[in-house]
């Protein structure tokens, strides 16, 4: 009689998942912002109204069957440009997240993998970059580059990566003592081979958790800027920038419609994706796999 052999056992990244997807608000953050780039990404298909089209016979109209958010004080459509401006929002935080997650990951893992010398020169220069004062130095920052999509990516990435650095660094620190990586280096093994055949696959998890999370700081941290006319500027939207032409008192008290969709769709994205990356930093946590 053929004996059966053993089930095999879910990997690791499996268990992740599936702890992932048993968390109740980290699953309805993920439905939220799944719902939210469906929206923004394929609204120019079914709905008839451009981001800066004018229509002078509905200034500050208020929301209903024509306009559905209401539109602002030119006639400007209030859901084209909140769905546009979350399309350039989300796009600036994802780009610059890319951008400081790679910085981040370099940095931290050269530190750790390439010497004693090139840890403390590296670790000092994080240090420098962690004690300025963030909200001046991205106002500087922001003041040097300009406005526009890109020298916004640039500011964001260049503040976001000093964090992740030290996390990775702490996490190869450990690594770089195990038996596999000293056979590594034993066999002549150069620091790219360490970088990504060792560094990369065992950061995954931190990489992972640090994007999601700096997705929502990076949506945060442009609205700010954009707020402040540092940003995006018009007539280009994004959710910062719509806030920043409602701040008048007359909008405020006269035309809420105009600031609360932009800020109401901002809060929104933040909260999912904050709660997808509380649900992915639960769920890749060494101790779950006791419990």
């Amino acid at each position: 009689m053929p004996t059966r052999s053993p089930a095999r056992s879910p990997g690791p990244i499996a268990r992740s998942l599936h702890r992932f997807l048993l968390n109740r608000a980290a699953f309805a953050g993920l439905c939220i912002i799944a719902l939210v780039i469906v929206a923004i990404l394929s609204y120019p298909l079914w709905w008839s109204f451009k981001p800066n089209d004018i229509d002078l016979l509905a200034m500050n109209a208020q929301p209903g069957p024509r306009h559905w958010f209401g539109t602002d004080g030119v006639g400007r459509d209030i859901f084209a440009r909140v769905m546009d401006g979350g399309r350039i929002s989300l796009l600036v935080a994802l780009t610059s997240t890319v951008i400081s997650a790679v910085i981040g990951f370099m940095v931290g893992a050269v530190s750790a993998l390439a010497g004693r010398f090139a840890d403390a020169v590296t670790m000092r220069f994080v240090d420098l970059v962690m004690t300025l004062p963030p909200v001046i130095f991205l106002l500087v920052l922001a003041s040097i580059a300009g406005t526009g999509i890109w020298p916004t990516v640039f500011v964001i990435s260049l503040l976001s990566w000093p964090l992740l650095a030290r996390m990775v660094r702490a996490r190869l620190l450990e690594l770089r003592e195990r038996d596999f990586v000293m056979a590594a280096r034993g066999m002549g093994a150069g620091l790219p081979h360490l970088l990504f055949r060792h560094g990369l696959p065992n950061s995954i998890d931190i990489l992972v958790v640090f994007a999601t999370l700096q997705i929502a700081n990076a949506i945060l941290l442009e609205a700010g800027l954009s707020f402040l006319g540092l940003g995006i500027a018009p007539p280009a939207a994004s959710w910062g920038n719509m806030l920043n032409a409602a701040r008048s008192t007359a909008v405020l008290e006269q035309y809420p419609w105009q600031w609360l969709f932009p800020g109401g769709f901002l809060v929104l994205a933040v909260l999912a994706i904050n709660f997808i990356g509380d649900g992915l930093r639960d769920a890749f946590d060494p101790r779950a796999e006791l419990n």
